[in-house]
């Protein structure tokens, strides 16, 4: 199960921080007179992410607020995205100067489809949110004052169709309700529309309405009065939330040129079979996510091989990560344009570790999964580079605590010493990370049978347990594992 994206929100009149019920600006409360320390509060708090809403701009059709969102920018490190009033292009370059990461287009999507469609193509699908604002079910505009004709799923498809990736659901008839999220709504768009990163809003009454969202694989979450109101514990959110979901079962593809291959200790490298074919298999199997990895890349100095990315991603209906050969940003657009949901970076952090804060902030943390392979050598844990072929002076410990305090998503850490022995994985490592970190661990080397993934939850303390070999040649069925998980009370997804 993907960890859920948390987004506070903070919707700005006469420069305060407010909320309305329905979207009536006459059902106004002031909750901050300072968004700044609101924002910098958020921050404080551990979030990540931050969305504002220029509520002014909604109601005057122009950015009326981008100066209160220059000063959130210019003293946070908060990923912020920014809409309300956004209806000429010189709206959305404000925006983007007041330093908001992505910009949220609603009604003219609906009213002026082709300049939406312009907009796409000049500033991509990675910095455009679409809004989908509902009442009755269908598509309200102009601040929610005027319901248009369009019905939320075609209307949804249209742009879907044409790249669109961020979608911002808000249900009016919840937002700011305090009566529970649409979920089922947003179940429903999920359904249809897996490949999307929904952002669900209106109606959190509560922390249980997150972790319930998050427990039907809704992908992100905007709240905002039910924080305001005490009703969300951010420290059940934040940092260990991620212990008592579900654990995550991630068959892993090594692919050289062009087929999935499986080695022991990095080395020694036999066929597997097809990518395609077995991404395809492990999605009907009931494989929880699936790891994509160009196992040369970094060291040939290639690119992974996007054409595959795109057929596997055309085969599979589960979260699919994608790793080898990422070293910029136009790297990572390619693959999530390509049909990845999320990018695994190893050499290229450790060279530079400033592009996972680049990856974040361009495309929030819930894209950015750090790859770690270590071994223990005589003077410890070190990290290695290059498919394992380089060492590091870089400890592992001290390296994932990087990690995670730069805003990545999660950790792979794979024990080189354990990697394809099938004798267990490294659990003593892998319960100092999950212990010491803030940020999902998944467990990577060294399944041999069902009992070495109950240890790598139960002693190991890890969030998911990746394995390759077990389940390319047909040591271990994943339907086999998650019953046998089940009867040993580990929380797996059947």
């Amino acid at each position: 199960m993907n960890k859920i994206e948390l987004i506070p929100a903070i919707d700005l009149i006469g420069g305060k921080c407010v909320r309305l019920t329905k979207g009536d600006y006459t059902q106004k409360t002031v909750y901050n007179e300072d968004p700044v320390a609101q924002a910098k509060e958020f921050e404080r708090l551990g979030f990540k992410r931050l969305h504002v809403v220029d509520l002014d701009g909604a109601k005057s059709k122009h950015i009326v607020n981008d100066h209160v969102l220059r000063a959130i920018t210019e003293t946070t490190n908060l990923v912020v995205d920014f809409g309300g009033g956004i209806k000429t292009e010189e709206d959305i370059e404000k925006a983007f100067r007041a330093g908001a990461a992505m910009v949220t287009v609603g009604s003219i999507a609906v009213t002026e489809p082709e300049l939406f469609l312009k907009w796409l193509d000049i500033y991509g699908a990675d910095r455009l949110i679409l809004g989908a604002d509902v009442r009755n079910g269908k598509i309200s505009i102009n601040g929610w004052k005027e319901d248009s004709q369009e019905d939320l799923l075609p209307f949804l498809k249209k742009y879907i169709e044409h790249g669109v990736r961020n979608v911002l659901c808000t249900e009016i008839s919840k937002d700011g309700t305090l009566a529970g999220p649409a979920t089922a709504l947003y179940r429903r768009i999920m359904d249809e529309y897996p490949q999307l990163h929904l952002i669900a809003s209106g109606g959190v009454s509560a922390t249980e309405d997150i972790l319930h969202l998050e427990e039907e694989g809704i992908p992100a979450v905007v709240f905002g009065k039910a924080y305001y109101e005490g009703r969300i514990q951010a420290d059940r959110l934040i940092r260990p939330r991620h212990r008592s979901l579900a654990k995550r079962i991630i068959p892993c593809l090594d692919v050289k040129d062009g087929e999935t291959v499986k080695g022991t200790n990095f080395v020694n490298l036999r066929s597997a079979g097809d990518p395609v074919e077995l991404g395809k298999a492990y999605s009907d199997a009931g494989a929880d996510e699936l790891v994509f990895l160009d196992i040369t890349a970094s060291f040939e100095g290639r690119k992974t091989f996007t054409e595959m990315v795109e057929r596997v991603a055309r085969e599979i209906n589960i979260p699919f990560t994608v790793g080898g050969g990422i070293n910029e940003l136009a790297d990572v657009e390619r693959l999530l344009h390509a049909g990845a949901d999320k990018v695994s970076i190893n050499s290229a952090a450790l060279r530079r570790p400033e592009l996972i804060n680049e990856i974040t902030s361009h495309f929030g943390s819930q894209v950015c999964v750090v790859a770690i392979d270590a071994r223990q050598d005589e003077d410890g844990w070190h990290c290695y580079v290059k498919g394992g072929r380089e060492r590091t002076e870089r400890g592992l410990f001290e390296w994932a605590k990087e990690v995670a305090e730069r805003g990545a998503g999660e950790i792979l850490f794979t024990s080189m010493d354990h990697d394809g022995c099938k004798e267990g994985f490294a659990n003593e490592a892998l319960a100092r990370l999950s212990e010491e970190l803030p940020i999902p661990v998944i467990a990577s080397g060294g399944a041999g049978k069902k009992e070495d993934f109950r240890d790598a939850f139960i002693k190991g303390k890890a969030d998911a347990a990746l394995a390759a070999s077990v389940f390319h040649f047909g040591e271990i069925a994943i339907s086999d594992l998650k019953q046998y998980l089940r009867k040993e009370n580990i929380n797996v997804r059947i």
